[in-house]
């Protein structure tokens, strides 16, 4: 049995990357929805809109890695 160590490396590294960017784009969706962007003067709907397309961002790129799955 023979490993290929460059491509675990490769799958490791590209999968460490993806899995802190996922987390790091679903936390800037709960701090957009949690925080009172009106006691700081700024703007609720725009950090509700930010949210909400970190979350579709999210789904998207589950939905293209179960889409790579499965092909």
């Amino acid at each position: 049995m023979d490993i290929d160590w460059a491509a675990l490396g490769q799958v490791f590294g590209v999968s460490l990357v993806m899995t802190v960017g996922l987390v790091g784009l679903f936390t800037l969706g709960i701090v957009g929805l949690g925080t009172n962007s009106k006691a700081r003067g700024g703007s609720f709907a725009l950090a509700r809109v930010g949210a909400y397309a970190s979350y579709a961002l999210c789904a998207a790129a589950v939905a293209y890695g179960i889409y790579i799955i499965a092909a």
